[in-house]
């Protein structure tokens, strides 16, 4: 049986006029981390959105490969069902729908399943409580009023509870304090087990900090060029990206 879950074979896509992924190539087995790290502008948000089928962004060459099966000109709906979540930089507010119905409408969306609502909110108790959450913003309309931090926690219990086979974390630890980086760092941790991966964009290593990684790759200008362990976020983190732009 094979260990892949994601491939990526010479993937160039546009935004608009604008050619911004210039052949990326990236695989991604059951088990692993990978994290995308580069300068602003150079293409990680565009790679998460490719993935994911946004239809801002149009793929002009290549492939995606989920669990072996050709994904390039799915939907994002059938993406999701097929396994893969993806967090937003900036998680979008849903006014009159609450945190609990978002979740129980996203779940049986997901795995066409009824939900049962009592073991339903038993489990986002449980995970609320993980990730130091207010239990009170079970009932808030979803992301209104909540603080950046709060927002991003929400993302990770979303995660936590549709139980992807694959997480793509974009730039989740953007604008958190050093205490919610901890709790994201922590809620990737709870979901990560053999059978799952995790990718996570970014352009900070405070969140890689608690978390063993097994790939960082560097993109620039549309490409990975580099690709190497955890240490190479360290590198990065004392030395910044110049000598990888030329």
């Amino acid at each position: 049986m094979s260990n892949s879950l994601l491939e990526i074979k010479d993937l160039y896509v546009n935004a608009e006029e604008k050619e911004i992924l210039k052949g990326i190539n990236l695989k991604i087995n059951k088990g692993e981390i990978h994290v995308i790290m580069g300068p602003n502008g150079s293409g990680k948000t565009t790679t998460a959105n490719a993935i994911f089928s946004n239809p801002v962004y149009t793929k002009l060459k290549g492939k995606i490969l989920f669990e072996n099966e050709d994904i390039t000109e799915s939907r994002t709906d059938e993406i999701a069902r097929k396994g893969i979540f993806m967090s937003f930089q900036l998680p979008e507010e849903i006014p009159g729908v609450s945190v609990t119905n978002f979740l129980k409408y996203a779940k049986n969306k997901v795995t066409g399943q009824p939900v049962k609502i009592f073991e339903f909110k038993k489990e986002l108790q449980k995970y609320m409580e993980e990730l130091s959450m207010n239990p009170n913003n079970m009932e808030r309309s979803l992301n209104v009023g909540f603080s950046g931090g709060e927002k991003k926690k929400n993302e990770i219990l979303q995660m936590l509870v549709l139980n992807p086979k694959l997480a793509i974390l974009d730039e989740t630890d953007s604008g958190l304090d050093v205490d919610a980086i901890r709790t994201v760092s922590k809620g990737i941790e709870m979901f990560k087990n053999e059978n799952n991966a995790v990718l996570i964009i970014t352009h900070n290593t405070k969140i890689l900090r608690s978390l063993k990684v097994d790939y960082v790759h560097i993109l620039v200008d549309g490409k990975i060029v580099k690709t190497g362990s955890g240490e190479l976020a360290k590198e990065i983190e004392e030395n910044g990206y110049a000598k990888y732009k030329n």
